[in-house]
């Protein structure tokens, strides 16, 4: 979605974060991990920020 608001750089370094994130094992229970939304989020920001 933030390719199509024009925001291409925004949107690899999103997915880049979401690739650091699962690699880490860092995953909700719906996709076979055991961490809750605000765990995965708290992931998310982390990643972003560095």
């Amino acid at each position: 979605m933030l390719e199509h608001f024009g925001l291409p750089d925004q949107s690899a370094r999103l997915s880049r974060a979401i690739e650091a994130t699962t690699a880490a094992g860092i995953l909700t229970r719906d996709v076979g991990g055991t961490a809750a939304t605000e765990d995965v989020t708290k992931a998310l920001f982390d990643a972003l920020t560095v």
